[in-house]
Order: C-alpha cells, then structure tokens, then sequence
C-alpha cells in the first residue's frame, strides 16, 4: 500500500510534500472545504469540515485502502482497543436496612435491620449490643412500619434518643439519618445493596483484626481496656486480664522457618478462642503475645480459663518440617478488683499482668502466675 501526503505552508495556500520535509509517510490529500471523516496522525485531532487548512493539524488522513486502519494502529503502540463485554448481571440480593457504628470501640461497624427489627442497647443481647457509657440497657428500637418505611423509637432512655440534633420519642428516619444515642454514641441509618454492605464489613474487619491470626489488634485491645477501667470506676464491675505467650516462638523460626512460627501463632490464636465466652475479646498484642480481656470475670475465675488455655495449648500439635510440633504458653493474670482504687490508668492493669508473665517465664516456661511469687 502506498500513502501520500500534504502539507500546508504557514499561510495555508500551497501544499508541501513531506519528502521536502523529511516526513516519515505520505499521506493522501484531503478536499478541503467540505465535510471528510478523517482522523489525524499523531495528534488524534478530527477534521469536521468547517475549518481551513490554517486552523487544523498539519498532517491529515483519510482512508484510501483497506489496510489503512492497520497502518494507523502501528503509528500509536499504546492504542488498547476497548474489549466488547457481556451485559452487566443483575445485582443480586437487595437492597436492606442497615446501620453502621460512627462513634466507639466498634466504630465502622455494620449491622442489618431484620423484618422484626432492631433494639439497641446495653442488653440488647439479641439486637445490637453497645456498651458504651450513657446508653441504657433497652435504649432504643428501630423497625419497618406497614408500609416499608423505618422509624425510631427511643425507649424511656435516661439520656435520650437523637435523629440529628433533634431529640425524639419516635421519628421517621430516612436514608443517611444520624442517630445519637446518649451524649456519645452516634451511628447511621442506610438503606444499602449487597455490594455496598459487603465493603462496609470488610473496610470494619481489616481495621480491627490481625492479618495473620484474625484475633483483634492491639489498637481494638486498649480501647476495650480503657472502657473497662472506666466502668470499674463508675459501678465496681471487674473485669480480668491474661497476658499469654508463645513459649520459644524465635527458636522455632529458627529451626522450622517463619512459616511454621505462623501456623504455630495461627493454631494458638484458635484454640484460645475457642474457650472464651462472647463478651470477652483476644488481642495479638506483639510478635508472640496475646492478650485475653474478660469483662465481670475475677481473679479465680480468670485463673481457672488460663490453666484450661495452658493444658489445651500443651496438646496441641502441628506438622513443621515434616515431623509434629509442639508449642507450650506461660501467663500472666491480673484483675481489676486486685488495684482497688489504684485502677486509675488502663496501664495499671496491663503492667500487673504483665510482670507475672514475666514471672511464670523465670519459673520455667509453660505455666501460669497469679501472684509475682
């Protein structure tokens, strides 16, 4: 195939061969003054036919063979054609009532409003439950009325129910509506589809859980640790903590590989939290250590779960290297009702704790100290 080419000089009226110039092809010349679907080289401009030669791009195509769109695609090797895709499947599911935690520990939270509804509230064991100060225990409710819309309903709560800044014994709410329950606690009403709702819990579960062991990070710990302080000091409710590590976790890289310190940390993480209760929370707080909070527990009852952790941990087996492998944990307990009035700083409680640990350590690993001696 051959291509010609024209140029136009600086005023436009004569045309100058590209050879005289030192072009790379010669291109077909193209009628001016009329209308030509044409695209042009290099700069990707169009012609429309209401212009002059002065006022377009100097160098300008128009299709004289077949082969010609090939040509033009080798002038530009970034050109991606746009693939033709299938229609787009219909969404699945549909849309739902949610609300999501905008304030507190649990804060990106989200939760979805069932056909009977939702009641919010310290002991709202079977709606949502927040233990946050200045909520009662039956606070509020939110549910659909007859004719599909959602309302509010505050529950004779001590500290009131918002929808805005307007406080509320019962209101309509409306997609994007901010609820304040108490003086603290805020969350949002929103009506979301499916893909909506399955990012929300993802962006809520990757800022809250360890990548590794999907335990709770130390971040999520102390925030839980210092409500727990706090609320020692208004009501007296104890609460205890067991400070757990991995016993020799470095000489196992060492012997196995990182790989297998993984799986060692991954196993420990299940087994501990398969013997908590749902109210208490497990924390990856460093490398080797983990942290087990349990809310109302004593220093008895805490002593009892972290022999039963000792002993199930001490069983537990896992292939590395191809032989089996054993891990052993030492731990350190402490409780809030131990500090008394000296229960001040969520340090307080971690530091007790945490020398015990140390304490179990020097006596020989794989063992638990609820005392320093």
């Amino acid at each position: 195939m051959r291509l010609e080419a024209w140029d136009t000089n600086a005023e436009g009226d004569r045309a100058v061969r590209p050879d005289q110039r030192g072009g790379e092809y010669a291109y077909t010349p193209v009628a001016w003054g009329r209308p030509a679907q044409a695209s042009v080289a290099r700069n990707e401009a169009r012609i429309n036919g209401e212009g002059r030669a002065r006022d377009l791009a100097p160098a300008v195509l128009r299709r004289t063979s077949p082969e010609l769109p090939a040509a033009i695609r080798r002038l530009d090797d970034n050109r991606r054609d746009t693939p033709l895709l299938p229609p787009a499947p219909l969404a699945s599911g549909t849309t739902r009532a949610t609300l999501t935690l905008l304030t507190g520990v649990e804060a990106g939270r989200m939760v979805v409003l069932g056909p009977e509804g939702l009641l919010i509230g310290r002991d709202a064991h079977d709606g949502l439950l927040v233990d946050e100060m200045g909520v009662s225990r039956r606070h509020a409710r939110i549910a659909a009325g007859p004719d599909g819309s959602f309302y509010v309903e505050d529950l004779g709560s001590t500290n009131g129910t918002f929808v805005g800044e307007r406080q509320v014994s019962w209101a309509p709410l409306a997609s994007g509506d901010s609820i304040r329950l108490g003086q603290r606690l805020r969350v949002r009403f929103a009506l979301a589809d499916e893909a909506e709702e399955l990012l929300q819990r993802k962006l809520y579960e990757s800022s809250v859980r360890d990548s590794l062991t999907q335990v709770f990070t130390r971040r999520y710990f102390s925030e839980r640790l210092a409500k727990e302080v706090a609320r020692y000091q208004g009501d007296k409710t104890d609460a205890a903590l067991l400070v757990v590590d991995l016993d020799g976790l470095k000489e196992l890289n060492d012997r196995f590989g990182h790989l297998a310190g993984d799986r060692a940390l991954c196993a420990v993480a299940a087994r501990i939290a398969g013997m908590m209760r749902p109210e208490d929370a497990l924390a990856r707080y460093g490398g080797d250590e983990f942290v087990v909070l349990a809310p109302g527990m004593g220093l008895g009852q805490a002593g009892l779960l972290a022999r039963r952790i000792r002993e199930t941990i001490a069983r537990l087996r896992f292939a590395a290297g191809g032989r089996a492998v054993s891990v052993t944990v030492s731990i350190g307990i402490a409780a809030l009702g131990e500090l008394g009035e000296r229960a001040c700083a969520p340090t307080d409680l971690f530091s007790l704790a945490d020398a015990r640990l140390y304490s179990a350590k020097k006596a020989g690993r794989n063992c638990v100290r609820m005392s320093l001696t």
